[in-house]
């Protein structure tokens, strides 16, 4: 019989984060939102005006790429593009139906986070802890 692999963090990690992910998409799969949507509207929320390589940087993903997730978040009518040209400096900002649609995000992610914290109590609070570690490095 063969030995069980060792123990890795990194790999328990990503599994946990994998299930997950998982129900974090499964939970935003009805109101039509993607985690690449809801996080894109949630840097232009936080940050009204933001350049398109800025969200793009914040994003994970190319400049292309985000002009073309952007320009279908206002054509959905979840983000408003005050300049829409060419050479022109963005103005993006989130709607009102945009903002809505985050707030039910909310309720979603604070369900999983319930959730996840019943099953999980001490590994949410070492989280916690990291999470605050790492923004207080960051200051």
């Amino acid at each position: 019989m063969s030995q069980p692999p060792p123990f890795s963090p990194t790999v328990t990690l990503l599994t946990v984060g994998r299930v997950w992910e998982a129900a974090f998409a499964g939970g935003l799969k009805p109101l039509g939102l993607t985690a690449r949507k809801y996080g894109l509207l949630g840097h232009i929320r936080g940050m009204p005006g933001i350049s398109f390589s800025e969200l793009a940087r914040r994003s994970r993903i190319t400049v292309q790429s985000a002009h073309a997730a952007v320009a279908a978040l206002v054509e959905s009518g979840l983000v408003d593009d005050g300049t829409a040209h060419a050479g022109a400096a963005s103005t993006l900002r989130v709607t009102a139906e945009g903002e809505s649609l985050l707030a039910r995000a909310a309720e979603v992610v604070a369900r999983l986070d319930a959730e996840f914290a019943a099953q999980h109590p001490e590994l949410t609070e070492a989280l916690r802890v990291h999470m605050t570690r790492v923004m207080s490095a960051t200051d």
